[in-house]
């Protein structure tokens, strides 16, 4: 069927049927639902020599198929063939509905003058594909329509693993959210995980998002050396923490005119570049979240080296003097034995006229107020502490405790004086290090405060010693905290390497930890800031009666941005005329959003 197509002849034109009515340098074709069209004469192939009365409805024949399939078995034929044999006639109609039998490819493959009968084992395999597909598509439609219904089946909820991966942002694209016609965006993907019941609306995806580590590690942890300590024992030593702290890491002593601050030896169990180092500098720090905490380290080695939780406890000690000028003196670094008692900051603020309290706590104001007329930052903004047990939420303000304020001053202490003494024995660290503001003032109202706080710039870790604007100190590092932030782990492992005569590490290695871990501490930060705002939000999902008092702390043309003490939250609201700075205004929630992690709040 190669011959140039006469008029009224049947021809196959882009997978379509279509009737010669006219033949000339252009064959003019019409095609089904009455348009024409002219076409060069290779753009068609001859299917039927007509007359082809009409092209609606061909195709709709009924045939000896099978019979046919079997008596072509190791044969050829052409669609003339093929079409007599199947339908018993060749007409326009026989011949198209032969065409697709042949483009259908079950039964017949091949060319127009070439038609072969496919072998039993292929179309067997081919039945059991179709099959296969069909019963897919139904299953598809059958579970989207029950999504769009939300009445899925518990079979169901696999499929959603393809929009949960979007939800924690580890995947850019969902099947399922291309056939609804969704935006493919964390949020959307998490505001319908909730909307169908596959999350509930306690889940947290931050931590995940942000790439960050959900389980504890669990390493093969060495056992303690055994190696010469200072008995330290017959020195009371009191660990000060938040009630139901779990890793109390720090505890403090008086010894006459001498401070000691003990922290836990972390790096008596984890030197440089062992598993338990690199597994901590790929965390970078514990993340501490409103329903659990996901360690740095194993749990175990808290439970072995934390102060408090066993009688007697190795640590590495500093001993130091505080002159009157506040400045730290005379320091001693040992590997130590301390036995130490525990306690929370609310119990040592009623006993701060005791002693050693009264006398640690007249020290640490000495030293408070060096680092104040050095220009350290004394913001006083709200801050909130919030606990998840149990699906319940508390949310409460975190007091301003004389005690809080001693603790941090005399850990502030054992940074600067373990600064100092790296620098003079030339041992490399990660100093911490923060630029000072280009305005520096002393804020006094909540709104200055607000202010003030965005001029600071963010704190980082640097090699080279540079001044710590914020806390008013020329040099600092971070020591107190080896079993939940790795840089004070790296200060303890250089200071142990120093005190047994080994070589520590160099300026160069250390510049290599701080770009491991400098990210992972951002990020650590960040999960932590977002997960304690889902929190909060929820908290104000489930108390929609909820009311408190909002303080203005900055005005922009008609919309102001209010500090919610009790939540230690934000929130911009409009005004036709805004209220001034510092006014305090009585708020109740106008609606929650967890997925977008927003709250919009009204007057009252």
């Amino acid at each position: 069927m190669s011959e140039l197509p006469g008029s009224g002849s049947l021809v196959l034109y882009k997978g379509g049927p279509a009737r010669v009515e006219g033949v000339g340098e252009k064959i003019e074709i019409a095609l089904p639902g009455g348009k024409s069209k002219r076409v060069r004469p290779k753009d068609v192939r001859l299917l039927h020599p007509g007359p082809a009365s009409r092209l609606d409805g061909l195709g709709e024949l009924e045939g000896n198929l099978e019979e046919a399939w079997q008596l072509l078995e190791g044969e050829s034929a052409t669609l003339e063939e093929l079409a007599e044999l199947v339908f018993g006639e060749f007409s326009p109609a026989s011949a198209w509905a032969s065409w697709l039998l042949l483009e259908d490819g079950l039964w017949f493959v091949g060319e127009l003058e070439a038609i072969q009968a496919r072998p039993a084992d292929e179309v067997q395999a081919e039945r059991e594909r179709r099959e296969s597909k069909a019963a897919e598509k139904a299953a598809w439609e059958g579970f989207l329509e029950r999504l769009a219904k939300k009445a899925l089946l518990e079979e169901d909820r696999h499929q959603l693993g393809e929009v949960e991966q979007l939800a924690l942002n580890r995947s850019e694209r969902s099947r399922i959210f291309q056939a609804l016609a969704k935006q493919e965006r964390p949020e959307t993907a998490h505001r319908f995980l909730l909307d169908v019941g596959y999350w509930s609306e306690e889940h947290n995806p931050h931590p995940t998002r942000l790439a960050l580590q959900g389980v504890d590690p669990e390493l093969e942890i060495p056992a303690l050396a055994d190696e010469e300590r200072v008995d330290l024992t017959h020195l009371a030593a009191y660990a000060i923490d938040d009630e139901g702290s779990e890793d109390p890491d720090d505890a403090i002593s008086l010894d006459g005119e001498r401070i000691w601050v003990h922290v836990a030896d972390a790096a008596a169990l984890i030197p440089p570049d062992s598993p338990l180092d690199l597994e901590a500098r790929n965390r970078a720090a514990n993340l501490y979240l409103p329903d659990r905490i996901v360690h740095m380290l194993p749990p175990a080695i808290t439970h072995q080296l934390a102060l408090g939780l066993q009688a007697v406890s190795p640590a590495l000690s500093f001993g130091f003097r505080v002159d009157d000028g506040g400045e730290v003196r005379d320091l001693e670094i040992h590997r130590s034995l301390v036995r130490v008692s525990r306690h929370s900051y609310a119990e040592i603020d009623r006993r701060m006229d005791e002693s050693p309290f009264a006398e640690l706590n007249q020290t640490a104001r000495r030293f408070r107020q060096r680092r104040l007329a050095n220009g350290a930052a004394q913001l006083d903004l709200p801050e909130v502490r919030i606990r998840v047990k149990d699906g319940e939420i508390d949310i409460r303000p975190l007091e301003r405790l004389d005690s809080r304020e001693m603790v941090t001053d005399l850990m502030l202490m054992a940074g600067e004086a373990a600064a100092a003494f790296a620098l003079e024995q030339e041992i490399a660290m990660p100093f911490a290090i923060q630029p000072a503001p280009e305005s520096p003032w002393t804020p006094g109202t909540l709104a200055e405060n607000f202010a003030f706080r965005r001029l600071l710039k963010p704190s980082r870790h640097d090699t080279l010693e540079d001044r710590h604007a914020g806390l008013g100190l020329d040099r600092y590092v971070r020591a107190t905290s080896p079993l939940r932030r790795y840089f004070d782990l790296v200060v303890h492992q250089q200071l142990r390497a120093h005190l047994r005569g080994e070589a520590p590490l160099t300026v160069a290695e250390i510049s290599e930890r701080i770009a491991a871990a400098g990210m992972g501490g951002a990020m650590i930060r960040k999960g932590e800031r977002l997960s304690n705002t889902h929190w909060k939000l929820l908290y104000l999902a489930r108390n929609p009666d909820w009311k408190g008092s909002g303080i203005v702390v900055e005005v922009e043309e008609q919309r102001a941005t209010l500090l919610i003490p009790s939540l230690a939250m934000e929130t911009r609201m409009r005004f036709n005329k805004p209220p001034p700075l510092n006014a305090k205004l009585q708020l109740g929630v106008r609606d929650v959003d967890l997925t977008e992690l927003a709250a919009w709040f009204r007057q009252i």
